[in-house]
């Protein structure tokens, strides 16, 4: 082994130990660096619209980087507000309630099902009412989700210090990313050791697959807020027009969805109006969920990535399983970046040899052969 090799060797060997190290150092703030690229990706179409008008890029990466965390901070500390001051007053309002009056309505629907009629009548039997155990269930629950937050507070005191840790570090890095990530997106193409059209074919199948999954979440996600909107307002849900922006936003979800809004609804709508209502609600949930994510998400996500449906399912599924929600994105993003690279080996490595090599090969065997018999002549 020469020294030339020596060095090489050495070089690689240094290279790949640094690497592990850098990934080691990295691992803890990769979720929210990985949030933190998705996040610069989407808005960087904004960013380059506000830089068009404000000429300092510093400016334009503080503006909507403040823009992002007061959009994230504020719904935040109201609903945990909201939601601490629910939790603190649950067991007092369900302690203090009269059987005959707050679970009248829902007893009363309960009694109107068979099932519920028959229990009901079993009940009574035995001495029981049936809405002194509903009142009895409900207060058991109320004072065991209390001591389930007197008991874990610090625990979930330490988890939001974490987020809030992790969500300083992805807007930090969102900044840079925005402010720089292009100087870092051509910086990263020039090391890839690859010619130009392969880089354009990997880096360009990298960003439209990207963008064709935010394009089928968004998508979907509106039209569910719409539909299912509009079915608040006909069954008399209060407050529908907010459950239809929250019903969208919690579209964008990879686990539970849609489903965190309208099935608290129509839970509601039994209580309220029957079981009219409770069908209604439904069977307009699942028709439209079975047309938006069956029909519309597909046809959105795959227009751009070129990648068959049943690659794409695997891809959202299998990155999900695998890297958690942002998985939604790094799925098919893995499948779509692997896909162009079979399209460059099987252009560099089989179709060109094919194609350039074979006939001037055969050229060259003619031509010996023809100088060999002019020279015997």
């Amino acid at each position: 082994m020469n020294r030339e090799r020596i060095i090489v060797v050495f070089f690689f060997a240094f290279l790949a130990l640094i690497t592990y190290e850098l990934y080691a150092l990295f691992a803890p703030f990769l979720t929210p660096i990985a949030w933190a690229i998705l996040l610069a990706f989407l808005v960087h179409p904004a960013f380059t619209t506000l830089n068009s008008i404000v000429r300092s890029r510093t400016v334009c990466a503080v503006v909507l980087t403040v823009a992002i965390a007061l959009g994230v901070i504020l719904p935040a500390t109201w609903l945990s507000a909201r939601l601490l001051h629910e939790a603190q007053t649950l067991y007092t309002e369900v302690s203090t309630e009269s059987p005959d009056n707050g679970f009248h309505g829902a007893s009363a629907w309960i009694r109107r099902t068979p099932l519920g009629s028959k229990g009901a009548r079993l009940l009574e039997r035995h001495g029981v009412r049936l809405e002194d155990e509903m009142r009895t269930v409900a207060l058991r629950a109320a004072k065991v989700t209390s001591d389930y937050a007197v008991v874990y507070g610090g625990t979930v005191a330490t988890d939001i210090a974490s987020f809030v840790f992790h969500f300083a570090i992805a807007l930090f890095t969102f900044f840079y990313l925005l402010r720089d990530g292009e100087t870092y997106y051509e910086d990263l193409r020039e090391l890839t050791p690859l010619h130009e059209e392969d880089k354009a074919a990997i880096f360009d199948t990298l960003r439209l697959t990207l963008s064709s999954v935010m394009r089928g979440l968004m998508l979907t996600a509106l039209l569910d807020g719409i539909a299912l909107g509009a079915c608040y307002l006909i069954l008399g849900v209060p407050y529908w027009a907010l459950l239809a922006l929250a019903t969208a936003a919690a579209g964008l979800l990879p686990l539970g969805g849609t489903a965190l809004i309208w099935v608290p609804v129509s839970i509601y709508l039994a209580i309220q109006g029957g079981w009219a209502s409770t069908v209604v609600m439904i069977t307009w949930a699942a028709i439209t969920l079975i047309i938006t994510d069956n029909f519309v998400k597909p046809v959105a996500m795959r227009h751009g990535t070129n990648l068959p449906t049943l690659a794409l399912f695997f891809g959202l599924a299998g990155g999900i399983e695998a890297y958690g929600p942002i998985g939604i994105f790094a799925g098919p993003a893995l499948v779509a970046v692997f896909a162009a690279l079979l399209r460059v080996y099987r252009r560099t490595y089989i179709s060109e040899p094919a194609l350039t090599n074979t006939p001037p090969a055969q050229f060259d065997v003619r031509n010996q052969r023809r100088h060999f018999k002019r020279g015997q002549r």
